[in-house]
């Protein structure tokens, strides 16, 4: 497996524990619909959360949550939009992004809850 997905798995593994920590149900990992992929989907009172999962080893070409463009954000919303439709969910939907920076001397991790706004 390339450098790059083993840190990207490793963060999604961090964003899970941390989640749970914080009294999130995790539901769903890596749901993908179309060409879009959820990296974690979970649950916290009514409030069901899509969050995108960003990890990087420096802020140094600028903070994880920065790589997030439009037509990302745009997958995303059709991909919960989808869950919430075929599951037939009665939430709250929130988009949140956890922003790691995990090297050897150090790990940050950032929750960045309603990162972006659906319309």
């Amino acid at each position: 497996m390339a450098q790059h997905n083993e840190l990207g798995k490793k963060g999604e593994q961090l964003a899970i524990d941390f989640l749970i920590k914080k009294g999130y149900i995790i539901l769903d990992k890596n749901y993908r619909y179309l060409k879009a992929e959820v990296d974690i989907i979970a649950l916290k009172g009514e409030i069901l959360a899509a969050i995108e999962v960003k990890t990087r080893t420096s802020d140094y070409f600028g903070n994880p949550e920065e790589f997030i463009n439009p037509k990302k954000i745009k997958l995303l919303l059709s991909a919960i939009d989808n869950y919430v439709v075929e599951r037939d969910l009665e939430v709250e939907v929130r988009f949140d992004i956890i922003a790691i920076i995990h090297n050897k001397k150090e790990t940050k991790i950032e929750h960045l809850e309603d990162a972006f706004l659906h319309f």
